[in-house]
């Protein structure tokens, strides 16, 4: 889960322009959900059309809950969302589990904890577990199958290792972890939409085990008509520049050059880089130093020691590099409505380099597919051989 700048929140009105103010409807607080809106007038101007969510929450038919929204590609959300799946109380859970709350502030920029041998133990063990997560979930990945489908696969995974999913209730998310298809960027929230032959699908699992989180996700090719040249070019492109920059991670690497190497590959293959999210760093807290940016001429402060464990996680484009973000104020899209993938490990820093801990195993679903061809020749580094 990509650590982010704070997002302001938009409001709900009809072409309304403006941020949300403090202003919520009092209906959508009845029924248990959050509509803000810039001011009275703008509440009442929009009140034909956001009635229609009221009546189709109470309704439980399936619907858009952002009818006004202009949204930038042909996704949408498809509502009502399922009720938050219950945790057992044998389950140790993190600080925000029952009110939201993560209790603690982003440390300063440079203060990045060191772990002992306990510590690495630990995200070792937490990182596996998270990739057998992120790997039973990937194999339910078809079509017909909706997002929160595969939320409920994620949660009783995670609940059969004893687990806890990090992003469940993280600043109020209301899902096990997030699913994010075509034009998503990131933090898609599961829902009732069906997933489409063509689709491609971003899942990003994240763990809370004995104290320490474990994080990594993947892009999944929907269907054998996901297997076209657009799509392997922006989801073998992304593979390859979290690769790379894997490659590049030892003592002494300062963090800035890390975007280094991933836009020069995004840019050889003519893909964009997202710089509003970032990888970050992570053992007992979910997120922290260091900030691990994904963009060329970045100003990271910090370098490489072992010990240390972050994400590097980044997210490419097929076009613009801007984004936008939805009214539930999660789920972001880019401006243009073109689509994005990503592809997230967790590394522990080690004396010659790097230890992946969320590698890949025998029998992980997905897995790399050739790139385009162009004129007869396969397409490497942006060039034909």
């Amino acid at each position: 889960m990509a650590a982010q700048v704070p997002i302001k929140k938009a409001c709900m009105g009809v072409d309304c322009p403006n941020e949300a103010g403090s202003l919520q409807c009092p209906t959508c607080l009845k029924i248990g959900k959050t509509s803000t809106f810039c001011a009275q007038d703008c509440f009442k101007r929009s009140w034909g059309e956001h009635k229609v969510v009221h009546q189709a929450a109470s309704g439980g038919t399936l619907h858009n809950p952002f009818p006004s929204f202009k949204f930038t590609g042909s996704l949408r959300p498809v509502y009502p969302l399922s009720p938050r799946r219950p945790i057992p109380d044998h389950i140790v859970k993190p600080p925000w589990a029952k009110d939201g709350d993560p209790k603690y502030k982003l440390f300063q920029r440079n203060k990045i904890s060191i772990l002992d041998k306990a510590g690495q133990d630990a995200m070792r063990k937490v990182c596996r577990l998270s990739r057998e997560v992120l790997d039973a979930v990937a194999r339910e990945v078809r079509p017909g199958v909706t997002t929160d489908y595969l939320d409920e696969v994620c949660h009783n995974a995670c609940i059969e290792r004893n687990a806890y999913p990090s992003p469940l209730n993280y600043m109020n998310f209301p899902k096990s972890f997030c699913t994010s298809a075509n034009e998503v960027i990131c933090h898609g929230i599961p829902d009732a939409r069906v997933l489409l032959d063509g689709d491609i699908l971003n899942l990003d699992v994240s763990l809370y085990h004995n104290g320490y989180h474990g994080d990594l996700n993947e892009t999944y090719y929907v269907g054998p008509s996901a297997l076209n040249p657009a799509n392997i070019n922006l989801v073998e492109t992304t593979r390859e520049c979290l690769r790379l920059a894997i490659e590049t991670v030892k003592p002494g690497l300062p963090f800035r050059d890390i975007g280094n190497t991933i836009e020069k590959h995004a840019k050889a293959n003519k893909c964009s880089v997202i710089t509003t999210y970032c990888g970050h760093g992570i053992n007992t807290l979910f997120h922290c130093a260091p900030n691990i940016p994904h963009y060329a001429k970045n100003k990271a402060v910090g370098v490489a020691k072992p010990g240390m464990c972050f994400t590097i996680e980044p997210m490419i484009s097929a076009g613009t590099h801007r984004d936008r973000t939805w009214p539930d104020n999660w789920t972001s899209v880019t401006q243009d409505g073109a689509r994005t993938a990503q592809f997230e490990h967790t590394l522990l820093v080690t004396e010659e380099g790097c230890e992946v801990l969320t590698a890949r195993v025998e029998g992980s679903p997905g897995g790399k597919v050739q790139m385009p061809k162009v004129d007869g020749e396969e397409k490497v580094n942006g060039e034909a051989k």
